[in-house]
């Protein structure tokens, strides 16, 4: 199935570069679905992540990228923390200015579904990203991009247990986000046993480094910790190197920074899981863009998920993926 999905969004990726590549002589003629009729549409991106996040600056990054590109206009909006009713707010007043189309993400539909709903019913297109792969479609949104997170949190745990891990944490940053206990709940699935769930403050390091801490302090069986995104990892490095433990309990992450790169090309980490979220942006607006322009939406696969992960980064190839994450593109 997952097969499937990926040569989909090959398919999808290579029609939009012969789009790009054939169609360049149009691409200023009035009344064509380039150029002079796009530069007027404008998107508004509501997503959970603040811009000053790292990652989600890389998904901002790939909608300024695109915005560029596509000559239209975006504009990111996020919460100044993970706040459900903040974000829901926000996508009623970016429904209240009357963009040409919406992009979202979406941690958690009960909260946000009406929202998306009263976009959908006052005639703006609407694309999410991120988290929402297993709600989008009942919200009337019409193609999400990103990664199923059931799935990839049980090839994090199905590569646990292949390196020998027979107990494990799973630590969530953000509690209350849907997507994220998807992650832990694959996770478990991947293992073959529960792992234990630790909440912890994402705007808390020092927090979340004490937490781990007294975690495999109190269990000394624990051999395996699995952190959500990078505002637990480097904690977590943290907690392993004061316990003298970094190399030793298995350590894997998702989504990527210098310092889970880094260590994982150390060997201190195990793996880290990509779901390329610059394209996440990047996508989000070339779709968003033809859609407006054409009518046409690229749907990915049957399901409508357009896939950007989950993408493994080990040992072999974390060396070379580091220079992308410095530039801000991955």
């Amino acid at each position: 199935m997952i097969r499937r999905k990926w040569a989909g969004v090959l398919l999808v990726l290579a029609l939009l570069g012969a789009a790009c590549t054939g169609g360049g002589n149009e691409k200023g003629s009035p009344g064509q679905s380039g150029g002079v009729n796009q530069r007027g549409f404008r998107i508004v991106v509501v997503t959970h992540g603040q811009a000053s996040d790292p990652f989600w600056s890389i998904v901002a990054n790939g909608v300024e990228a695109a915005a560029a590109d596509e000559a239209v206009t975006a504009e990111y909006r996020a919460p100044g923390t993970f706040d459900m009713v903040a974000m829901a707010q926000l996508i009623d007043a970016a429904v209240a200015s009357k963009p040409d189309g919406l992009i979202v993400s979406i941690p958690d539909a009960d909260a946000l579904g009406p929202s998306i709903r009263k976009a959908v019913s006052a005639g703006i297109p609407v694309i999410s990203i991120n988290s929402g792969s297993d709600v989008f479609e009942k919200l009337g949104v019409l193609v999400h991009i990103g990664q199923t997170e059931e799935v990839a949190g049980q090839l994090a745990g199905q590569r646990m247990k292949d390196a020998g891990v027979t107990k494990a944490i799973c630590v969530n940053q953000e509690v209350g986000n849907v997507a994220l206990d998807l992650r832990c709940k694959g996770f478990s699935e991947g293992l073959g046993f529960k792992a234990e769930v630790v909440p912890v403050d994402l705007n808390d390091p020092g927090g979340i480094t004490q937490s781990i801490a007294s975690k495999i302090q109190s269990d000394p069986s624990i051999d395996g910790i699995l952190t959500l995104g990078p505002t637990a990892s480097t904690p977590a490095i943290q907690a392993l190197q004061q316990a003298g433990q970094l190399g030793k309990i298995k350590l894997a992450t998702f989504d990527l920074s210098t310092d889970v790169l880094n260590a994982i090309d150390k060997g201190d980490m195990l793996f880290a899981i990509d779901q390329a979220q610059y394209l996440q942006g990047y996508l989000a607006i070339v779709f968003m863009t033809q859609y407006l322009a054409t009518g046409a939406v690229a749907l990915g696969s049957a399901d409508r998920v357009v896939l950007t992960g989950p993408q493994f980064v080990t040992k072999d190839n974390a060396a070379d993926v580091i220079k992308f994450t410095d530039e801000g593109v991955r």
